[in-house]
This record gives structure tokens, sequence and C-alpha cells, in this order.
């Protein structure tokens, strides 16, 4: 299997966290490199449902090694006292020898959250509807050089010194937006108590990963959130705080980019978007209602509904070519079970001319009309199929569009959220 990156190519939720449990079954690490605890990756096993938010997917199978890089943002209470203590409810052991902690990680802290909730609440033109986790300003105090990281949190001393200086500011700004001040010997007694619970996961994995690419071990880097996220190549401003492309793997985990292998996309059968943005193809009419509730499209971090249209073939070029994608899995396509037409965007309609390319300018996104195909649908159920021969020929032409127009392989088909449901095509 070698070194596989596993990214989102879409606005999110494409199913990423299933795919990579799957394929951690050969694997030996599992790596996050970005993001923090806005993402949230669900697998389902035997019908019962598991949702992370820090811990790479692969932490549910038995003896692979799983590491939170030096890319990703913690908040160490939802990483305690939510991801631990319900993997250990749900019997899934997890110790210092099978999840390491990016020493270098940055922490989420409480100023953080009251920052990005003033922000949103004050915001109109500026607002962009973030989860409030507080993983923006996570990020903007990383750039600045004002960030606590995870090795501070066992470093009292460093610590407290940070803290003094890093209150000055932040609470002139939280007073600003109207919440009262954060004492600091409160954050710093709460903070040291979670470093004291996580010292044993802390870890150099940029050494750990060095050596096991030495021994020769199978690394599934799992991106989080999704390509037209990206705070640079995404829908700017509604876009996340982190690099989401494939490229990042390298920054955020600190593994150079001639060992990577495959990319693998994640391409649900349909678009879906959460909070505020342009989204070309978004159905608001019954279609739309039908996508949502049937593909149980809620947020597995806010519980959000999430907006849903048709397949963007034009936003995917252009995420399979930022990626350098070698093939696709292929989500959720069970979901489109039952509709009469099934209908993909093959171009974008602006000021009479029609565009075949996708530009992340919010202002052309907004104004343009989507050309679409269409094809005929299928009336088959094929919730946990998986087998590709028992796929209908109209569903087969829609695939093999989806694989030509990409210039890429889909190798993975996914029919449903548990395990099983899953057709390997090649």
């Amino acid at each position: 299997m070698a070194n596989i990156v596993i990214i989102g190519t879409q606005w999110g939720d494409e199913g990423k966290g299933k795919i990579v449990d799957i394929l951690a079954e050969d694997a030996n690490c599992v790596v996050r490199f970005q993001g923090g605890n806005n993402a949230g990756h669900t697998i389902v096993i035997n019908g019962k449902k598991i949702i992370l938010h820090h811990i790479p997917s692969g932490i549910l199978h038995e003896k692979i090694k799983c590491i939170i890089g030096n890319g990703v943002v913690i908040d160490p209470e939802i990483l305690i006292n939510k991801e631990l203590k319900n993997l250990e409810k749900e019997n899934f052991k997890v110790s210092q020898n099978n999840l390491k902690i990016s020493k270098n990680a940055h922490v989420i802290m409480p100023y953080h959250k009251l920052i990005e909730e003033g922000r949103e609440n004050c915001g109109k033109i500026l607002k962009v509807g973030t989860t409030k986790r507080g993983i923006g300003p996570a990020y903007e105090d990383k750039i600045s050089r004002r960030g606590i990281k995870v090795k501070d949190l066992i470093d009292e001393k460093s610590f407290s010194e940070k803290l003094d200086e890093i209150l000055l500011e932040k609470n002139c700004l939280i007073k600003f937006y109207g919440f009262d001040t954060l004492n600091k010997n409160e954050i710093l007694e709460k903070y040291l108590k979670y470093g004291e619970i996580l010292k044993d996961f802390i870890d150099d994995t940029h050494k750990i990963l060095i050596n096991e690419e030495e021994k020769g071990s199978n690394i599934i880097f799992e991106g989080a959130q999704g390509t037209l996220l990206d705070i640079d190549h995404g829908t700017y401003p509604f876009v996340t705080s982190s690099n989401t492309v494939s490229g990042n793997v390298c920054a955020g985990a600190g593994f150079g980019i001639k060992k990577i292998d495959k990319i693998i996309g994640i391409v649900k059968a349909y678009t879906t978007r959460v909070g505020m943005g342009p989204f070309p193809t978004e159905l608001k009419c019954k279609t739309g209602d039908y996508l949502r509730d049937k593909g149980g499209e809620y947020g597995s971090t806010t519980g959000r509904p999430r907006r849903c249209g048709w397949l963007d073939l034009v936003a995917l070029k252009y995420s399979a070519n930022l990626n350098n994608l070698t093939e696709i899995a292929l989500t959720k396509l069970d979901v489109l079970d039952g509709l009469d037409t099934v209908k993909v965007c093959v171009g974008y309609k602006y000021k009479g001319e029609v565009f075949k390319y996708f530009d992340n300018d919010i202002n052309f996104l907004n104004n343009i009309e989507p050309v679409y195909k269409e094809f005929k649908g299928w009336k088959n159920n094929y919730s946990n199929i998986n087998n590709f021969e028992k796929l209908q020929k109209e569903t087969k032409d829609y695939i093999k569009f989806i694989e030509e127009e990409l210039n890429t392989p889909i190798t993975l088909i996914s029919t449903g959220p548990d395990r099983k449901s899953t057709i390997f095509k090649n």
C-alpha cells in the first residue's frame, strides 16, 4: 500500500473517515496533518457510530500507530473529555503506544473561542459561519508567533511566562467583544492538568515518521475538511483556517514530498456545504431536501444541516489538479437511489459565456449559472451493495462519466456508512 494521502475534494463531509478506516486495515500508521476539532470524522462499525475530531480514524484498529501532527490545532478539553473518554467507553484501547501527539502542535485556548464567537456575533460583511471552536484565532497566534504549543503544557515555567504576556492583549480583545476577562491562574491550573494527562502521548512525531518510513511502514495521511475550504485555494473568506490540500502533508506532518506514493481524493456522489459561502449547484428545493434527509446531511461536529446540490465537476477538476489525485473514492452513491434524473454540473455560464474552469473568486461564483448534463436515474436500492456488477447500467454510466471527466480512476465506491458497504472496483 505504501504512503497514501487521503484528501477531501469538495467542501468537506465527503466521508473521509470511513475510507481511512477501511484502508487502515493494511496500514501501520495513520496521521492527521491539519485542522482541529472543527472536523468530525464519522465511522460506523456494526451499526455503532464513532465520531472523531482530532484523533486519526485508524485508532479503531489494533496495532496501528496514530499521530496528531504539528499542523493540527488541539483543544485538549475536547480531546480528553470527549474523544479519549468515548473511545474508552466503546472499549477501544488508546495509550502512548498507539497515539502520539506532536510536541509542536498548537493548543486552542479559552480566549481563542471567545474571540471567534465575538467576531461571529459582531460581523456582518466578514461573518463566515464558523464553528466557534477557536480554530482560526489559534492559527492566527501560530502565525504571529504568539501561540501555545502542546509541549508548553508540560513546562509550567514557560507556559506561565507566555500567558503573562499573551493575556495582556487577549483580555483587551475579549473585553471589547463584551466578555469577562480571563484569569491567568485558572487557565494555568486547568491546562497544566491537561498536560499531565497528555504528557505520555506527546513526542517528536517527525522523528517517529522518519523511523516508520525507514522500516517500510504503510502510512496514511488523513486530511480534514475539503479542498474548496483551503485557506489559499478555497472560496475565501468562506474557508477553514488551514491548508487542506495534499501538499500540506509535508508541512503539517513533517514528511518528504518524494515519499508520497498515492493521493486518493474522496468525492461525494453529490455536493454538500456547511455554513456560508458560494455554492453553484445548491438545490433549494425538494430534491435538495431529499439528498439531505436520505444522506443524513447534518454536521457531525455541530449538528448543522448541510446545504445540498448536484455534483460539480468544474470544481472537482480544479481539486483534482491541485491535489494531483491518483485515484478517487466515490462515497454515498446509495443516496442517489430512487431519483428519476441525476444531474452533473459540467460548466459555469457567466455573462453569456460558458466557462469550464473553476475560479475561486466569490463574486464570480455567486453570479454564475450551472450548466448540467442529465443522466437517467436508477431505482435499485444500493444500500450495502459491495459488488460492482450489481450496479445498473445507468449507475455505471454515471461513474464512467466522472472518471473520464476527471481523468482519474474511481477505485472504491461507498454504498453506506458501514465498513461492509464498500465496492472495491479495481
